[in-house]
């Protein structure tokens, strides 16, 4: 398997540009490069070879090629671990519980967490599917202020499925502006009327 990254006798741009810690950050011909690596006994790095000139790292390129497993791994991680939360219904389910249900998909997304809400038809309820239908649908309408639908309520078997995730959350407003606004106004007429801003107040 070929190395993803150019080192030592590999590198065959003229002349590098070093950084990191261990050495004194500069231009210098390869060769000289290569040298102030093995004198630390570790490895010549190219880490950007598309710059003028290739940048490189003195490094062990062993300890290099673990710690970027392990980011890779770790950025992977991050990127795949979405919570995907479940709430069942039935075609019958009443106001209580709806809402019941509703105020836990409601946390779910503010958490970041999908949601795939369905109904399950036992037996003949499957005649009231449209019901189901309509019941999803008045879900993700009630949850339309946080939640995007990505698959519109769709019958599979004997369980009738939709899929919600959050909305990327909004920058929280700031209440800067909103302060400067209020504030400058409020801030002069106190001293002529004092009792009334602290009425206001109250």
């Amino acid at each position: 398997m070929e190395e993803p990254f150019k080192i030592n006798q590999k590198i065959t741009a003229r002349e590098v540009r070093l950084v990191g810690e261990n050495i004194e950050q500069g231009i210098y011909p390869i060769e000289q490069a290569r040298k102030m690596a093995q004198e630390q006994n570790l490895d010549l790095v190219e880490i950007s070879p598309t710059a003028v000139p290739p940048v490189c790292r003195v490094i062990d390129y062993s300890k290099f090629k673990y710690e970027q497993k392990k980011r890779t791994r770790e950025m992977k991680a991050k990127a795949t671990k979405v919570v995907l939360k479940e709430i069942r219904f039935g075609p019958n389910t009443d106001d209580h519980d709806f809402a019941f249900k509703l105020k836990h998909a409601q946390e779910f997304l503010k958490e970041g967490a999908k949601i795939k809400a369905y109904v399950h038809f036992v037996g003949r309820s499957i005649v009231f599917k449209e019901r189901g239908e309509i019941l999803l649908l008045k879900f993700a309408q009630a949850l339309e202020e946080l939640a995007k639908v990505e698959q519109l309520p769709k019958l599979e078997g004997k369980r009738m499925f939709l899929y919600l995730a959050p909305k990327v959350a909004p920058s929280v407003a700031k209440p800067k502006p909103v302060a400067k606004e209020g504030a400058a106004p409020a801030a002069k007429p106190a001293p002529a009327s004092a009792e009334a801003p602290a009425t206001a107040t109250e």
